[in-house]
């Protein structure tokens, strides 16, 4: 199912594009074919079709799963086991996602075939962006990418991030010359595993080749806020450095050092001069485009969590597009923005028929109509749910074909991938907004019950419960009592950080008295340190996070929520505090109501997770 063309050639990428879309249904039913023919004998699938391959006995007799019912599978291939538990074609390597309740990152498979996969992916993007934007061969692109922390498997596989899995794959090094794909940063400087030095080098580089640089971007709206942070602290050490045409000693990876030293020859006083005047200025408003003037637009996914980064994106960026290009995970690269000049709250993905088989379940109100609403008003989304309980009580799950859904209706994605996922639940919730060709259009509305996120941490409503729970033992000698509490990822920062609004009571009495500031930092602390190991390597190795808050609020704010959200619509028999706020009136509620405010003065234990043999 991988298609051969000239990724070189934007004419042939059009036409792959356009193939791909108006035969989306055939296509789906030959990856569905070719996955279970190669794979109806490996252990898991014999488990339920017994060497049978078609689609009705598929549908009919495999489960639906989430990360739990094949995390055993895939933690025996890791620890030694043939990758024919699950898949005919060799494991290659494990891709890390978000963390588990148990705090641990998922593992996902991925096989050689699937790295050409993304490549693939990767390659359709250009023609896409040229037929949008004129000249994008003219220049470079001044991505800042990095590499994360993998480790070795007790099989000897390795377990890492899928970006950090693909920047250090021969495909992105030997990428097929093609304008679009020069970038200012050298892999040297992507490749450095110390984050710090990666992201001075990178900025340098790009500072360095200014009159170059077309467009901007990272893979997420965060990581390109953090390096706009990072160029605020770090400004006048690179215009030292551009002026006196050396690097910083402190950059002591050898690789980033000679890298940096063929870009920095010599010294150059009237760049330097004019970066400082730039930077200087009282405000930062527009300086992406007064740093890097011919740039065209700023690539980063926007969409889900990252919605949240627009309105600062758009305070830098000096009117420049937002572009979110694409929609994956580490299970799959599921679509393209076919469109990717639309703004961000119009942004839509056309998930591409050959990349897996998709299914998708239908996502329903209470009282079984499909959704059109998803919150009230932005306070909560506690109103509309899976009907879990009732689809648990089904012998099978009913799911929708992926040219079979219906405008305007809410479905949570499965998928069927190449690497050894058999009806996956991926745990996003989509809105189809129209076709492209036959191929259905998708807007990501959130993904299942994740309540925070800031950057890749995705912490779900009972993450959150437990690591409150911790917390709140610490109260529990001074005579106070947590009765309510909710919570918001702040951004007004950079970093952004976890706040968790508390209100509590003394024993016998409605007020509580003075709090001790330092319990009150340490159950900030006990918080993050019982949250899991994405959002801990955030804080600690990342720094992409900022210390958690905690708000203290006096007696009968949660009421007056609570009074807020009815008078929204929401139902008296129905309403539960919701775990995170999402409304800028309800934020105000509870900000106004404010007694105390406390932040972590520890950043929690952090190390690489190791398997158990």
């Amino acid at each position: 199912m991988l298609p051969s063309y000239d990724p070189n050639d934007n004419e042939a990428g059009l036409q792959l594009l356009e193939d791909l879309t108006t035969n989306a249904s055939q296509i789906q039913q030959q990856v569905l074919e070719e996955i279970l023919t190669k794979n109806a004998n490996t252990e898991y699938l014999k488990g339920f079709l017994h060497g049978l391959s078609d689609k009705e006995n598929f549908k009919k007799k495999v489960p639906i799963v989430n990360y739990e019912d094949i995390r055993p599978f895939i933690e025996r291939i890791a620890n030694g086991e043939p990758s024919t538990v699950i898949s005919s074609q060799p494991i290659t390597e494990l891709l890390t996602s978000s963390g588990t309740s148990g705090g641990l990152p998922k593992m996902m498979p991925s096989t050689a075939e699937d790295l050409d996969r993304k490549t693939l992916f990767y390659n359709l993007l250009v023609p896409i962006m040229n037929k949008y934007m004129d000249g994008l061969d003219q220049g470079k692109g001044m991505y800042l990418l990095f590499i994360k922390p993998e480790i070795s498997t007790p099989c000897g596989l390795m377990a890492r991030p899928v970006l950090t899995s693909y920047y250090k794959s021969s495909n992105f090094r030997n990428r097929p010359f093609n304008r679009y794909n020069v970038y200012t940063s050298p892999d040297e400087t992507i490749l450095c595993p110390d984050s710090k030095q990666s992201m001075y080098c990178q900025l340098l580089c790009g500072l360095l080749q200014r009159d170059d640089v077309l467009r901007v971007g990272a893979i997420f709206a965060s990581a390109f806020l953090r390096a706009i942070k990072f160029l605020e602290d770090y400004w006048r050490e690179l215009c030292s450095n551009i002026r006196t045409g050396c690097i910083s000693d402190w950059i002591n990876d050898p690789d980033c050092r000679n890298a940096v030293s063929s870009i920095l020859k010599s010294p150059n006083s009237e760049l330097a001069d004019l970066i400082e005047y730039e930077c200087s200025n009282k405000s930062w408003e527009g300086i992406i485009k007064k740093l890097w003037p011919r740039t065209k637009y700023i690539e980063v996914i926007v969409t889900g969590s990252m919605a949240q980064y627009i309105t600062t994106l758009e305070f830098y960026s000096g009117g420049l597009p937002l572009v979110s290009t694409m929609y994956a995970s580490s299970e799959c690269y599921f679509g393209i923005n076919f469109k990717p000049l639309s703004t961000p709250s119009d942004v839509c993905y056309t998930l591409l028929p050959n990349m897996a088989y998709f299914e998708f379940l239908p996502v329903e109100r209470e009282n079984g109509d499909v959704i059109q609403d998803l919150q009230y008003n932005g306070v909560s989304d506690q109103n509309c749910i899976h009907k879990e309980d009732e689809l648990k009580k089904k012998k099978h799950m009913e799911t929708v074909d992926l040219v079979d859904v219906k405008l305007g209706h809410y479905y949570e994605l499965v998928v069927t991938t190449f690497t050894g996922l058999y009806r996956y639940r991926v745990g996003d919730i989509l809105m189809v907004t129209g076709f492209n060709m036959n191929a259905p259009q998708f807007r990501f509305v959130h993904r299942r019950n994740v309540v925070l996120s800031i950057d890749t941490d995705k912490t779900n409503e009972e993450d959150l419960l437990k690591a409150v729970t911790q917390a709140k033992i610490l109260l529990e000698p001074l005579g106070f009592l947590l009765t309510e509490y909710t919570s918001f990822a702040d951004t007004s920062s950079i970093p952004g950080h976890y706040v968790l609004f508390w209100e509590l009571k003394a024993r016998g009495n409605n007020e509580p008295g003075e709090l001790d500031h330092i319990i009150m930092e340490q159950c900030c602390s006990k918080v993050e340190e019982s949250l899991d190991s994405v959002y801990r390597r955030c804080r600690k190795k990342d720094k992409s996070i900022g210390p958690l808050e905690i708000r203290v609020v006096k007696h009968g704010t949660f009421d007056a929520l609570m009074d807020f959200c009815l008078s929204q619509g929401s139902s008296v028999n129905q309403y539960k505090t919701p775990r995170c706020i999402k409304s800028e009136a309800a934020l105000n509620i509870l900000d106004s109501r404010v007694v105390g405010n406390f932040f972590s003065k520890k950043t929690p234990f952090w190390e690489p997770f190791r398997m158990q043999n």
